[in-house]
This record gives structure tokens, C-alpha cells and sequence, in this order.
């Protein structure tokens, strides 16, 4: 009998490009390239990401066929970053997506808030939950 292995362990190249894709700085910069654009112009659009994250986020977008770079002719050579068939076929999940979590932030935030008094007030209540510092996800 062969033993199938989950679709998303950590081995599995779904979840590699999951990982991948779905990270804050890529979805942020598909958002961004609703058009070809440069890389100064992307990280304008982009308050908190730096130099080096957005270059990394580039790269593995490039690398996952999601975005291309085109070298222009300019002078000083310039390079522009757009979307590719791939990439945009991503954009309605990833507008989908934002578009829910813009509609429940709020309800989401209270239930944050609750979970925070009661893990603060009553912190051996459930001994199963893990407890961690309050505070937003680590990324």
C-alpha cells in the first residue's frame, strides 16, 4: 500500500509556492503593478518595505512567472516591472481577499481584543492554547 504524503507538508511544492506568493510584500507589490512600473516608483507606493525586501520580493515574483522585467533603454538604464498573464490571473483571488479582509477587519480587531483580556486576565484558562506576547503575527 503506498502511503500519499499530505499536499501540504512541508516538502510539498504547493505549499513552497504558496509560501511564495502569498506573502504581505508580494501581494502588496502585485496590487502595485496595476501597471508596468519601476522599481523607485514601486517602492513609493510601498510605505515600510526596503531596498533590499523589495528586491528580494521581485526576484522571487520574477522567478515564480508572476511579474517580468524589462531593462529600458535609457540612460542611466532604467528597468520596469509588470505583471504577466500568470500574475494577473492571480489579481482577482488576491483583490477577493483584500476585499473580505477590509470588510471584517473590524470584527476580526474585537475579536482580537477579547482573546487578548481573556488571555491577560485569565491566562491558565486553557492550557492547550499556547500563549505568546499581544501584538501582531510575526512575518
Amino acid at each position: 500500500m503506498t502511503t500519499e504524503r499530505p499536499v501540504h507538508s512541508p516538502d510539498s511544492t504547493c505549499r513552497a509556492i504558496i509560501d511564495q506568493i502569498s506573502d504581505k510584500w508580494s501581494m502588496i507589490v502585485m496590487e502595485v503593478l496595476e501597471e508596468p512600473r519601476r522599481f523607485n516608483e514601486i517602492k513609493r507606493h510601498i510605505d515600510g518595505v526596503t531596498h533590499r525586501v523589495l528586491t528580494q520580493t521581485l526576484r522571487r515574483l520574477e522567478r515564480n512567472g508572476m511579474i517580468t522585467r524589462r531593462v529600458l533603454p535609457t540612460s542611466p538604464v532604467g528597468v520596469e516591472y509588470s505583471l504577466t498573464p500568470l500574475g494577473e490571473s492571480l489579481r482577482e483571488p488576491f483583490n477577493r481577499l483584500h476585499d473580505w479582509t477590509v470588510a471584517n477587519t473590524d470584527q476580526i480587531r474585537a475579536h482580537q481584543m477579547a482573546y487578548d483580556r481573556r488571555a491577560r486576565c485569565c491566562p491558565d484558562q486553557d492550557s492547550s492554547v499556547p500563549h505568546r506576547p499581544h501584538g501582531p503575527e510575526p512575518s
